[in-house]
């Protein structure tokens, strides 16, 4: 149901992973011809395919299980499936960041607010599965009861 406690997170979680599309991940004063990454001057999902798929991916399935409230087990399947999406997704953004430090010369990145939105998502999505689980638990103690 979508007043639920894990409908909420995984709401957040799909807004936050949503969110970058907008927001990049780091900026640097000026453009960086050398680099791929800072080209335009901001290092945001549209640098690389992989990150926007598994980005828009992560948001898309954590969306797709808030209207999954019948069935708890597809629920957390789809949900564990954004939660495995974001951590890669992450972890692809990093290793990109770090491949492309060579090429920066003196520019020094800032970190940006989208940043941290990969994070906040990944939260959300453990806090949502979390309270899927507990509430799987709670239909489960209760047939146990009739």
């Amino acid at each position: 149901m979508i007043q639920r406690v894990q409908s909420i997170f995984l709401f957040l979680a799909a807004a936050a992973a949503f969110g970058l599309l907008k927001l990049p991940f780091a900026t640097t004063a000026s453009e960086v011809q050398a680099s791929g990454l800072f080209a335009d001057g901001n290092y945001n999902l549209q640098d690389h395919i992989a990150l926007i798929i598994l980005f828009c991916l992560a948001g898309g399935l954590a969306f797709i299980s808030i209207f999954l409230f019948k069935n708890r087990k597809t629920q957390s399947m789809v949900g564990r499936f954004s939660v495995i999406a974001n951590i890669i997704g992450l972890a692809l953004a990093i290793i990109l960041f770090m491949q492309d430090l060579a090429n920066l010369g003196t520019a020094e990145p800032e970190d940006a607010f989208g940043l941290y939105l990969p994070i906040v998502s990944l939260i959300f999505g453990i806090l949502a599965l979390r309270f899927i689980s507990k509430d799987e638990k709670t239909v489960r103690s209760m047939d146990r009861l009739r």
